[in-house]
């Protein structure tokens, strides 16, 4: 891709051995809040969050910088008890892919609860053989703290991990601690990228998780997860972006939808889209939506990486 679209790093050099350097996988069942808390630690939005599941399809990471230390994030796809569709099997290639090159695992879990998926969960985490460590997200949720207590000596000391952290990535509780616990379980030595950096996807990429998580948010039942975004156009103008994408569905009857009455849908997906990726690029985007059909793509192999649905890159 174009190094227009490359996200921005410093030019200053990191030196060449750090105190802490190395990645962290964030595992867990779908809805736990992974994203949220990547972009919580990281700073910036950058992984998409709605409140439906399978709204992380690829493996993303986000880069925290410290003096002396790189933390690296990885996002990774919810954990699913099975894996019906070519994308889903994809996705799930993903999250073990990020399992097998971590330093570190987190498993994320939603305080005061821990259901069946969340035990398939941390034997997946266990099973990666790295030092795990355990965020309770949501505490904000939790009207009397006191169950925390009962809650982590029932269901998550036997997990055996290295330590538990409760955390809220909405309004930010403990997050201060889940990061520096997690750099100082990280060993010494060069930094994974360079300074500045603060995701290992460029801004196209961004750009396509964008849009998908505008049209997620506005549209209902099984059309979200029958969608995929490219981009197919990315150009560079003083003070201006101008990004075409091309928005993929499953069959014919899902277009109609996805446009809506009068373009209604599409128009309202990408004003939204539009803002955040102004907000993230810090300059004026012009951005063209189109609605393709690429039939059952979701359950083919090949469509799935064409349309980079669910890489592990």
């Amino acid at each position: 891709m174009s190094s227009e679209s490359e996200l921005p790093a410093a030019a200053d050099a990191l030196p060449e051995q750090l105190d802490h350097a190395g990645s962290v996988a964030l595992v867990g069942r779908p809805n736990v809040g992974k994203s949220s808390l990547l972009n919580r630690l990281v700073g910036v939005p950058l992984s998409i969050v709605t409140p439906k599941v399978q709204t992380t399809r690829r493996r993303l990471a986000g880069i925290v910088e410290r003096p002396a230390a790189q933390l690296v994030l990885v996002d990774t796809p919810g954990l699913l008890p099975a894996a019906a569709s070519a994308l889903d099997r994809q996705m799930m290639r993903a999250a073990q892919s990020a399992l097998a090159d971590c330093d570190l695992v987190l498993l994320v879990v939603e305080a005061g609860r821990f259901t069946p998926a969340d035990e398939r969960a941390a034997r997946v985490a266990g099973a990666a053989r790295r030092p795990l460590f355990v965020a309770l997200n949501k505490i904000d949720r939790l009207a009397d703290k006191r169950r925390l207590l009962p809650y982590i000596a029932e269901c998550i000391a036997p997990l055996h991990a290295a330590a538990v952290y409760p955390v809220s990535a909405l309004n930010g509780d403990g997050i201060a601690e889940l990061e520096a616990g997690l750099i100082a379980a990280l060993p010494p030595g060069p930094a994974l990228y360079p300074p500045g950096q603060i995701a290992d996807r460029n801004w196209q990429f961004i750009a396509a998780e964008t849009v998908r998580e505008a049209l997620m948010l506005r549209l209902h039942q099984e059309v979200p997860y029958r969608l995929a975004v490219t981009i197919e156009r990315w150009k560079e103008r003083p003070g201006l972006t101008s990004i075409d994408a091309a928005i993929f569905v499953a069959k014919e009857s899902l277009k109609g939808i996805v446009i809506g009455r009068g373009g209604e849908v599409l128009k309202q997906a990408g004003s939204r889209a539009r803002a955040k990726l102004e907000k993230l690029l810090g300059r004026h985007v012009m951005l063209r939506l189109w609605v393709r059909v690429r039939r059952d793509w979701i359950d083919d192999a090949k469509a799935v990486a064409e349309l980079g649905a669910g890489d592990c890159a």
